[in-house]
């Protein structure tokens, strides 16, 4: 009953409403759960609201946000319960933090559908099962990454690093994603790029900090051109690194454009339009409960922004050639260590893979 009552009191205080002329009445209704951030984060959060927000104006919607009060399975599952009691019969959680709490709901609700992003639900055994009143989506974050680091070494950048948040598993997708585009364009090129082991780091956190800063001045100063930050907050602290060091960074899961302008690109994902497509199905009577989605440039689940890319050599052209190359498996992007060194192998350049399986895995 206390935690309860907290997660009133929190959701009080921290939610967004947006009614769009619909009423309480209404057959459904639409919730998100953050994670430990907020609908304002300009990344994972804020990709998926903004596309529950436009699916609401469109089609007259009633849809709302709680933020948990903290970072737990518990307050996860406190503020599901939460959005139940209230009426909200979908409700989207995006990360894989939500894995035992949406394993756990959606049993306790079997009437309400649930949208989990980038995870499967897990129980404490460690079984995934995905429910029939659950969708969950993943992204190719490999494709997405390997198209930045593809990009990046086009447009003219030599010296490169990653700083990834958490060793997730998305996460770790992306920056393999980054390392084989990036030498796959040099290879293209017949240009020499430095991309060694010590600048490619997970720095165990995505919130922003002085000293996440201060790393990424020491690659900027040490003649790193870009780095491509898959760390969610943390990437502040790297655009700040690179907005004092006139340098590039690289920004995730959204168009990070407007956050600083010393962001090249984004490794986007379709955050938005694959909450909306399971939207559409679910109003077709035909949610895909009990599926996993894997979405990826295929599917156009993956993308750069290029309307906003700040791109001078990389064209348009460019892009859309190797993007197609990935879309119709022509190029097969790996998506493990192992997977990597195959694909430096296949390309004859094994011996410039100096980034170590233990600095990946």
């Amino acid at each position: 009953m206390k935690k309860l009552f907290l997660a009133l009191l929190v959701a009080t205080f921290s939610m967004g409403l947006v009614a769009c002329g619909a009423t309480l009445e209404d057959e459904t209704r639409i919730a998100l759960i953050t994670d430990y951030g907020d609908i304002d984060d300009e990344s994972f959060n804020q990709g998926t609201w903004e596309g529950i927000l436009a699916y609401s104006e469109e089609h007259d919607i009633e849809i709302q946000y709680f933020r948990p009060a903290a970072v737990s399975d518990a307050d996860y599952i406190d503020s599901i319960n939460l959005a139940v009691e209230q009426g909200y019969n979908i409700i989207v959680t995006p990360g894989f933090l939500f894995e035992y709490a949406v394993y756990v709901s959606q049993y306790e609700h079997p009437d309400v559908n649930f949208i989990l992003l980038d995870a499967e639900p897990v129980g404490d055994d460690g079984e995934v099962d995905v429910a029939d009143n659950t969708l969950s989506i993943y992204y190719n974050e490999n494709e997405s990454g390997f198209l930045a680091g593809y990009a990046a070494v086009k447009e003219g950048m030599r010296d490169l690093g990653f700083m990834g948040g958490i060793a997730v598993p998305a996460v770790r997708s992306f920056g393999i994603g980054f390392i084989a585009g990036a030498f796959y364009a040099a290879d293209e090129l017949g240009v020499t790029i430095s991309f060694p082991d010590n600048r490619y780091d997970y720095l165990d956190t995505f919130d922003p900090d002085p000293e996440i800063e201060s790393q990424a001045s020491g690659w900027f100063s040490g003649g790193t051109d870009v780095i491509f930050a898959a760390a969610g907050g943390a990437g502040r602290s790297v655009m700040n690194a690179a907005e004092d060091s006139d340098a590039w960074m690289i920004g995730v899961d959204v168009d990070q454009h407007t956050r600083s302008e010393r962001v090249l690109t984004s490794a986007m994902k379709a955050l938005g339009a694959s909450v909306q497509q399971a939207f559409d199905a679910y109003f077709d009577d035909d949610f895909p409960g009990g599926e996993t989605w894997y979405l990826g440039a295929a599917d156009d689940g993956v993308a750069l922004p290029m309307e906003n890319s700040r791109f001078e050599n990389f064209t348009s052209e460019d892009y859309e050639a190797i993007f197609n190359l990935i879309a119709d498996g022509t190029v097969v992007v790996p998506d493990s260590y192992s997977d990597l060194e195959t694909f430096f192998d296949d390309l004859g350049i094994s011996d410039l893979l100096v980034i170590e399986r233990d600095t990946v895995e």
